[in-house]
């Protein structure tokens, strides 16, 4: 019993600095996320807009994805920084892409079109399982 106190009092320390690190990268791809797409998010989720929650939602998932994948494979603090990091931007990139590829999505889901947030979602989603699995591997 003294043996597994011994290491909680050893683990739990790195548990919490690695945990701390990997919410503030999150928030730092949400922020990013929030700033780089035409919509107002917050606006749109205050006034109801179902579609930009679905949306939000996703986009909060698919960043959590590689994040959660560079925790559960990191050496130390350095690498859920470093890695995490190249997680992050390759989710806010990704968005970007789709933009590219489907200009009009961020517009239907302004107005609340829930078809384009899920589709979008899907993308999101499906892009941070493939992201979290290259970090991992």
């Amino acid at each position: 019993m003294t043996d597994i106190l011994a290491g909680l009092a050893a683990g739990l320390p790195l548990l919490f600095v690695h945990f701390v690190v990997t919410v503030v990268l999150l928030l730092i791809g949400i922020g990013l996320h929030m700033v780089l797409t035409p919509m107002k998010e917050k606006e749109l989720i205050a006034a109801g807009n179902s579609a930009a929650a679905v949306s939000l939602a996703a986009a909060t998932i698919g960043l959590a994805l590689p994040l959660a994948a560079t925790l559960a494979t990191a050496q130390g603090v350095v690498d859920v920084l470093i890695w995490g990091g190249v997680g992050t931007l390759v989710q806010v990139i990704i968005f970007g892409v789709a933009r590219f590829i489907a200009p009009t999505l961020p517009g239907r889901i302004e107005r609340g079109d829930m078809a384009a947030a899920i589709t979008l979602a899907g993308w999101q989603v499906s892009i941070g399982l493939l992201n979290a699995a290259a970090l991992a591997g």
